[in-house]
Order: structure tokens, then sequence, then C-alpha cells
């Protein structure tokens, strides 16, 4: 019984510490302008080369 418990509480443990990832991410890409945005995704595109916009 007292594995569950542990089990239980790990699993609470890791949901939690995802959901932080998650909302950090998440205010990190809200505080983007679309320039910037737009600038990223050029950058990725030219990295991964493929043919992008001219």
């Amino acid at each position: 019984m007292r594995l569950w418990k542990w089990l239980g509480l790990a699993g609470l443990a890791g949901v939690a510490a995802t959901g932080v990832v998650v909302a950090r991410d998440q205010r990190r890409r809200t505080q983007l302008s679309p320039d910037e945005v737009r600038e990223r995704l050029h950058e990725r595109v030219r990295a991964a080369g493929v043919g992008g916009p001219s």
C-alpha cells in the first residue's frame, strides 16, 4: 500500500513540473513580437536547408 502512495505522489510531482515548464515556455513565446517570431522561423528554415522565402 505504501508503494502506491509514493508512486502517486511522484506522479503528481511530475504533472506539476510539466505544468511549470509549459507555463514558462508559453510566457516566453507571448513576449515575442510578430516580427521576432517571423525572423526565428526564417532562421529555422535556413538552418534546415529547406527552400524558404526569398
